[in-house]
């Protein structure tokens, strides 16, 4: 595939199903996570980033939660964002849509003036959050019964 793709927040109801349909494909078809708790009250309040190739095929997605929304990820820091739900459709990995989308949510999180983002990364993933300026903290712990570590990078 070397169609270019464009990454922008998801602004309307097509591109929010565009989001949560790329979530299914990664999340629920390809990794098992649950369907009911994959889609959560958060997905209401957070900053979604949406990557589209240049036909209009949805590619990746992530989010950002910020305020309270984010509290309970980012230990009460209210100048600390939370990424999570990034996730790139399996056409799309190796093309850089992932680092692109990480970017615009970090962008997100500028606009809103956080210090910070915070993220729970699948262990597999922590080097490519590491490359992105994202260093490790705390220890090992389960989500939907995947090993992940948290991770922060300073704005």
């Amino acid at each position: 595939m070397s169609a270019p793709y464009t990454v922008r927040v998801a602004e309307d109801p097509a591109d929010r199903e565009d989001c949560f349909a790329v979530r299914k494909e990664v999340f629920v078809v390809e990794q098992g996570v649950p369907q009911d708790i994959e889609y959560d009250a958060y997905d209401a309040v957070a900053v979604h980033v949406l990557a589209v190739r240049e036909d209009g095929v949805p590619l990746g997605t992530g989010r950002l939660l910020y305020g309270d929304a984010a509290a309970a990820k980012t230990g009460g820091d209210a100048s600390v964002g939370s990424l999570g739900r990034l996730a790139v459709a399996r056409q799309a990995r190796g093309l850089g849509v992932g680092a692109a989308l990480v970017r615009a949510v970090e962008e997100a999180a500028r606009a809103r003036g956080l210090a910070a983002v915070d993220l729970h990364a699948q262990t597999h993933a922590l080097g490519f959050y590491e490359r992105l300026g994202y260093e490790a903290y705390g220890p090992e712990f389960p989500d939907a019964g995947i090993a992940h570590r948290a991770m922060r990078r300073v704005l």
